[in-house]
């Protein structure tokens, strides 16, 4: 995994689970990952708020939501931090290019360009967890709306709180993705209690149905 990509995650994405790919999957992969990381722009930004709750709904600084399970994942958080990542617009080009020349490519490039942006998150993650435990706080999962019941809707806030557009050049459209589409967003609680932290976002989703769920320790590997 010397280029940060783990070739298990590319192989969930495409619905392999644990399972080997044949030969030819293989090494389209390979070339679908040299590709991406030659037009990736990989930009995040993260910004840390104060976190309130009132009657059971949170106010996370820069959005307020009733989301239950955003409340049970930030229990005991007196703060957060906010971020946004993305790998920019040309891996956007390069999707819509194979997605009108070569379909079998094109959905391989997708789940590679999944995979490079849970990779990015995870590696941020990471170092912040290290600069906070230094102080003696914890950070929880990554959360992003979408997971339970998180909603959508709290995109524009979030990303305008970021200042998002202007520093990373991310977008809504007027039915709420976000352009480029390989952009993430998230919050993470921080906790002076040591525990229930660790880096993966997948599975703190409730959508235990989702064919794409990662379970703790899967896909960690090359």
């Amino acid at each position: 995994m010397e280029d940060g990509v783990r070739r298990s995650e590319v192989f969930r994405y495409l619905g392999y689970g644990n399972r080997v790919p044949d030969e030819e999957t293989g090494e389209l992969a390979e070339e679908c990952i040299k590709e991406l990381l030659r037009v990736s722009e990989e930009r995040i930004c993260v910004r840390e708020f104060p976190v309130t709750v009132r009657d059971g709904s949170l106010d996370c600084g820069c959005f307020q939501t009733s989301s239950r399970s955003l409340l049970k994942n930030l229990g005991g958080c007196a703060r957060v931090l906010v971020m946004a990542a993305t790998l920019g617009t040309g891996v956007d080009r390069l999707l819509l290019k194979y997605g009108k020349l070569f379909m079998a490519r094109a959905v391989v490039m997708q789940a590679a360009a999944a995979a490079l942006i849970e990779e990015v998150c995870d590696r941020n993650f990471e170092s912040w967890r290290k600069e906070y435990e230094e102080k003696g706080l914890y950070l929880r999962p990554r959360f992003s709306p979408g997971y339970g019941d998180f909603p959508l809707s709290v995109q524009k806030d979030l990303l305008g709180g970021l200042e998002a557009g202007k520093r990373l050049g991310i977008t809504l459209t007027e039915g709420g993705l976000m352009m480029p589409s390989k952009s993430v967003t998230a919050v993470i609680g921080i906790s002076p209690v040591k525990g229930f932290c660790r880096t993966e976002g997948c599975e703190a989703c409730e959508k235990k149905d989702c064919p794409y769920r990662r379970s703790l320790g899967q896909g960690r590997e090359t």
